[in-house]
């Protein structure tokens, strides 16, 4: 008898993409295929959006809106899913950023619904993925759900992520350049042909980010500001959807996880506080592993980060009067026996992760060669 074979099941990618200027526009027809009742959900920005207006233009949509805040929590889901049922709703229409995104593909999947999602800024891929993450009202991270599919259709209209602040995409371009220091951890050394394919684009997308990244920021709108909100919404999106599961978060997102928790952080958005539990990721490697490639990578990415806006310590995300109980708390949550944080391949305590969260920007003497080593020469980090 032949071993059996462990079934694993993919989401790769949204049934159907488009993309371009007034994208929207031209994405109507698909939108009346899946349904004529829509209810979109948004926030209060989103849903200002003249470019919306397109939708409400169209006499065969009989269309609600609501807005999804507080946040994508449980007590917003409960509001949302009466609100299906009120106007009988039969397609779900998701306008904003990662958690409104995020609140959309989880109230379609409880409701069976099919799913439209438009993103507004190039902060995160949630407009990609078949993964909803749960806050709680207040903020903090509690738990992620994994959807039965990704979303029916993906709109990602340059007009309308235009019209958003420009934090917003340096946010996306630090969660998105996550993916190559997270899946290289987690998944650099698997022979599967999937996983390696996920880590080599995950590769790539750094380097589109490192490359194009300060051209897209100088001038908005043109060649390489596209290219870069491809990256950090399609790409990246793209890297989860081959790797699946083990080839998403390590230590980076545990980190913002726990972060979450202490009030002080909320106003840094996600990106942000990715981007810096990358460089405590990093740290980590150097302390315990006594990893230089670690350490050049890290000052790397500390010169990249200065050119682009991105935060490199604690008080750069606004939690320079944070105290040794807060910080050890949110060490605490990101080690915590299910985080993603474990995917590393050694052991972290609370103690070591506080010692890293605060010398993130710390140059030892031992890192003289820093800058010598392609990181192309890596295999891990």
């Amino acid at each position: 008898m032949p071993d059996p074979v462990t079934v694993i099941s993919l989401l790769v990618a949204p049934a159907r993409v488009m993309r371009g200027r007034h994208a929207l526009a031209d994405a109507i027809e698909y939108i009346v295929r899946l349904g004529q009742r829509p209810l979109i959900v948004g926030g209060d920005r989103s849903l200002e959006l003249i470019q919306l207006q397109v939708l409400f233009d169209r006499p065969d949509l009989t269309i609600e809106s609501v807005n999804y805040t507080p946040d994508c929590c449980e007590s917003s889901l409960d509001r949302l899913m009466l609100a299906v049922t009120t106007h009988q709703a039969d397609v779900i229409i998701g306008i904003g950023g990662g958690k409104c995104l995020d609140t959309a593909k989880l109230l379609a999947h409880r409701t069976q619904l099919p799913v439209v999602t438009i993103p507004t800024s190039g902060a995160t891929c949630a407009a990609w993925t078949a993964l909803s993450n749960i806050y709680s009202e207040s903020g903090a991270f509690l738990y992620d759900v994994s959807l039965a599919k990704c979303p029916d259709l993906l709109v990602l209209d340059y007009s309308i992520v235009a019209t958003a602040p420009q934090r917003m995409l340096v946010a996306g371009i630090g969660d998105a350049i996550a993916k190559w220091y997270e899946a290289s951890v987690s998944s650099g050394h698997s022979s599967q042909t999937l996983l390696i394919a996920a880590v080599q684009q995950a590769r790539v997308l750094r380097d589109i980010l490192f490359q194009k990244s300060p051209s897209a920021l100088a001038a908005p709108d043109g060649e390489d500001w596209q290219e870069v909100v491809d990256a950090t919404i399609l790409l990246a999106g793209v890297i989860g959807g081959l790797g699946g599961a083990q080839c998403r978060t390590v230590a980076a997102h545990a980190v913002h996880n726990g972060l979450t928790h202490l009030p002080g952080s909320h106003h840094a958005l996600h990106g942000e506080k990715v981007a810096y539990g990358i460089l405590v990721q990093l740290r980590l490697q150097e302390m315990l592993q006594g990893d230089r490639l670690a350490a050049t990578a890290r000052q790397q990415l500390l010169d990249f980060y200065s050119t682009i806006g991105l935060p490199k310590t604690l008080s750069d995300l606004g939690l320079s009067e944070i105290t040794i109980s807060q910080l050890d708390r949110a060490a605490t949550l990101a080690c915590k026996p299910d985080s993603d944080l474990h995917r590393l391949p050694f052991a972290v305590t609370p103690e070591q992760l506080v010692a890293a969260m605060v010398s993130t920007t710390i140059v030892e003497v031992e890192n003289r060669f820093v800058g010598s080593v392609s990181l192309d020469d890596r295999t891990n980090t």
